[in-house]
């Protein structure tokens, strides 16, 4: 077929995950609220707990998110994007209008609902992408996982970072880029990212797994040269401008693989015709249509034995699944495993968040004026949690069958130390903390979204994913709208214009001890999600193994 970036061809395939890749890249803006919340709170006169409130508001939007998990089953990945593209266009386009002064500011109901809409908009984007590359990678889901998310994670730096180089960090021109940025890109994706047949041979899991490593060292690289600027200090004009131009020319880099490959399938094209391009698409039909074969074989032959009824039919396909198989949503939250990664996972994520939300008024309390340091440190190291864990996770489930929520586990117990670090206020803290902090919401962020996939089956996917993210704006709420809020405001002082501040290490101190609790308790969730699964991953070690072995036979 010579020179093929189609969206269904093999190229095609990898254009369409360099997109996601693209996509994750710029919808964290969920995350960078503390780098405009300053302004935001200034500008409308607003308390400490208002201005959280107003974050609730961004996190609640993710609560929507169940409208997408439900469209994920209906609609094409392309409408979805443009659904999350305009919704966030929107959303920050108004806030950028009110921080921008274009616009008196708005009632702050009004403002609640505007974000709410740029909260949900991501929740869109992410459906899009995490669903149809789950499906697409389904044997590689662990690194499909923390490539994905850790670009999520770095999406926060890149943004800060773009920002600081190019606007001299202006509130107003950040609100601009979380505009107009994911706009563009979204609509870019829209014409690469569809739904096509997995892998079928364990060649072809080679070759996807050789690929993933190459997408890992171009994020590696991305991460670093993020960290290396971010700690380098002050910068002239000329390096930022420089510093922009590569970190683009980075995010574009990905493109090499499907060229690559429509280069590649030109020139076997062009030496074997025809033999070579039916060996390159057929399996990809084979793994689409055999499964749903069989199924209707195995259906028809249960009807035959119940005399043909379909009453009988329903009966024997809505029996109750097991884990690792296939559950409705209705199945999934009937069964104790959900509800334990739920709550293991608010117990990350809420109090992740809250640090998240609240970094600029902890670094004030600190005496830290700029906080861009901290929200970016966050940003890139929760990269690394995301990515590695999403890699190690797979390795050792080929290894030796190690269930996935034990990674989690581990993540709490560190996350735990984390809050006791900032807790005691040291010299330095700060620091440790946003690091801590950072790499511990990546792995439980990157860790539960295949997991989850593990346990509950791909069918019904998106929902069961937008329900698990419920624990965002829940936790948020919880965490950060009341415990946060509430604490700060109790220590704090008025000010003239309305609005309240708080100064010393005691502003935050009992939040940080609450949150290292609430992370003890999600240690023991995932400890016990870890021994009730062992059996699911067992049979996954052992059926990749058989596979092996056979494909090493042949």
């Amino acid at each position: 077929m010579g020179f093929q970036l189609s969206p269904t061809s093999p190229a095609g395939k990898w254009l369409g995950f360099v997109t996601a890749v693209w996509v994750q890249a710029i919808s964290g803006n969920n995350y960078t609220f503390s780098n405009y919340s300053d302004a935001l709170k200034s500008l409308m006169d607003l308390t400490q707990l208002q201005l959280n409130n107003l974050s609730v508001a961004k996190d609640v939007g993710k609560a929507f998110g169940l409208l997408a998990g439900f469209a994920s089953d209906k609609l094409p990945p392309p409408v979805i994007l443009l659904i999350g593209a305009i919704e966030g266009f929107i959303g920050y386009g108004v806030q950028w209008l009110v921080v921008s002064q274009r616009i008196k500011p708005l009632a702050y109901w009004q403002m609640c609902i505007f974000l709410c809409m740029g909260g949900n908009s991501t929740t869109w984007m992410n459906t899009a992408v995490l669903v149809t590359c789950i499906r697409n990678f389904r044997k590689n889901r662990g690194p499909v996982s923390g490539i994905l998310k850790g670009y999520v994670g770095l999406s926060t730096a890149i943004f800060t970072d773009l920002c600081t180089s190019l606007f001299s960090d202006s509130a107003s021109s950040f609100l601009l880029m979380l505009a107009v940025i994911p706009l563009v890109v979204c609509l870019t994706a829209i014409l690469c990212l569809r739904e096509i047949p997995p892998s079928s041979t364990a060649g072809e899991e080679k070759e996807e797994s050789r690929y993933f490593g190459i997408f890992n060292g171009v994020a590696v690289v991305i991460a670093v040269y993020l960290l290396a600027y971010d700690v380098s200090g002050t910068h002239g004009t000329v390096v930022e401008l420089v510093f922009s131009a590569v970190l683009l020319i980075l995010l574009a880099s990905p493109l090499l693989v499907p060229l690559y490959l429509a280069v590649q399938n030109l020139i076997r094209s062009n030496s074997e015709n025809k033999d070579t391009e039916g060996h390159v698409t057929e399996p990809f039909l084979v793994e689409e249509t055999v499964p749903e074969k069989a199924e209707e074989t195995v259906t028809a032959s249960v009807a035959a034995a119940n005399g043909g009824e379909e009453g009988d039919e329903v009966e024997v396909e809505r029996r109750r699944p097991v884990i690792g198989e296939d559950h409705t949503i209705v199945e999934a939250l009937r069964t104790i495993d959900f509800w334990i990664l739920f709550v293991s996972f608010l117990c990350g994520v809420g109090t992740g968040l809250t640090v998240m939300n609240n970094m600029g008024q902890m670094g004030l309390a600190l005496g830290y004026v700029d906080v861009s340091m901290f929200v970016s440190l966050i940003s890139i190291f929760g990269f690394f949690g995301r990515i590695l864990s999403g890699t190690v996770s797979e390795y050792f489930i080929r290894k030796a069958g190690t269930p996935r929520p034990i990674w989690n586990a581990a993540s709490q117990i560190l996350m735990t130390v984390g809050y006791i670090v900032m807790a005691m206020a040291m010299p330095g803290s700060l620091y440790i903390g946003s690091i801590v902090v950072g790499i511990c919401y990546g792995v439980r962020i990157a860790v539960s979204v295949p997991t989850a996939s593990e346990l509950f089956g791909l069918k019904y996917y998106g929902l069961i994913y937008n329900i698990l993210i419920l624990n965002l704006p829940l936790g948020s709420f919880l965490f950060s709208g009341l415990l946060a809020g509430f604490l700060y405001d109790a220590q704090a002082t008025s000010t003239s214009g309305g609005g309240n501040t708080c100064v010393g290490a005691h502003c935050y101190r009992l939040v940080f001890v609450i949150m290292a609790a609430a992370c003890i308790v999600g240690f023991g969730l995932d400890v016990l999600l870890a021994i009730r699964t062992k059996t699911v991953y067992s049979k996954i070690y052992a059926s990749r193994k058989s596979k092996k072995s056979m494909s090493n036979g042949h």
